[in-house]
């Protein structure tokens, strides 16, 4: 990991087309800017993780789904007996 030292204004680049700006520092918290191409996605980290996780979930799910399916067509069908 680099660690940098910016003053509001400064900024860092990334590469040939990522610029990191440096807007504002209020306390504890900072604000950036970022200069990016439009094809380059841009998200927060904790965003990322939340996504992440939902498609973990929703990757174990249709198993489930399934099973619980499976279980219901066949209380239907005894049902119609």
């Amino acid at each position: 990991m680099l660690v940098l030292t910016r003053r509001p204004g400064e900024a860092v680049v990334i590469g040939e087309g990522i610029r990191v700006i440096v807007l504002a520092v209020e306390g504890e918290r900072v604000k950036l800017g970022i200069e990016a191409s439009r094809e380059i996605p841009i998200v927060r980290a904790e965003l990322l993780a939340a996504v992440e996780a939902a498609n973990r979930q929703a990757a174990y799910s249709p198993q489930r789904v399934l099973e619980r399916l499976k279980r219901a067509l066949a209380g239907a069908g005894e049902q119609q007996r």
